[in-house]
Order: structure tokens, then sequence, then C-alpha cells
């Protein structure tokens, strides 16, 4: 808390950071702190989401982007993408793929978050037009 008052940040970003965050943190830092996730929450939360999806037998995954919150990916959505898996014959494959869509989506939801363009109403981000 001490480093992130210092440099008083826009947003924290995290990928790939798991680790549960303090609540003063999140308290503090609410709607600032945004995370990526390789499902469409809420399905497959926490860990091995792309293993848990290919084990299900989904035909549809994706990823999210999402601001934290005080539970493990319960946060408001920010943006998702589907990914098709239907064709995919293991969960590597699926990490894989759905970790191309990740790169692509995390960066449009930072522009969206850095224009400014997005109302919070409870657990909605509304993109505005």
């Amino acid at each position: 808390m001490d480093l992130l008052s210092g440099i008083n940040p826009d947003f924290i970003l995290l990928a790939g950071f798991m680790r549960i965050i303090s609540a003063g943190i999140i308290e503090h830092y609410k709607n600032h702190i945004i995370n990526i996730h390789p499902s469409l929450l809420p399905s497959f939360k926490g860990r091995d989401a792309q293993r848990q999806a290919f084990d299900y037998g989904v035909k549809v995954s994706g990823c999210t982007v999402h601001f934290i919150d005080s539970d493990v990916d319960t946060g408001p959505v920010i943006m998702q993408e589907c990914v098709d898996i239907s064709g995919l014959r293991s969960h590597e494959e699926v990490r894989e793929k759905i970790l191309r869509s990740e790169h692509i989506l995390y960066f449009k939801a930072l522009k969206l978050l850095l224009s400014g363009n997005y109302t919070i109403k409870g657990r909605r981000v509304i993109i505005d037009d």
C-alpha cells in the first residue's frame, strides 16, 4: 500500500497474478484494479480455467477482463471474448487459443478504460456511446 500510494496509479493491471490481494488495497483502489481471466466468467473461476473448460466439455470458452473485488474472479465484467474450443484436443491447445484472445482483449479493455467512456452501475460496466 505504501508503494502504491507513493505513485498514485490510475489503474493497477494484473495478468497471471495468482495471489489474493488484501481487502485494504481492494477497497482503496475499488474499480481501479483490473485482471484478465481465461474463461467467460462467472464460469470456471480460479486456477486452471482452461483445463476446467476442456474437462467439462464446453464448446465455447473465452476470456474476461474484470475489476477485482474481494472474492476470486467475481468483480464487474469490463469485456469478454468468446473462443470456439470445440475442435481442440487438449487443455494445452485450449490454453494457447484463449491466450491469443487474452492478448487482444486486454488491450481493447485498457483502451476503453483510459478513454473513460464507461460507467459502472453496481456490477455492470456500461460502455458509453
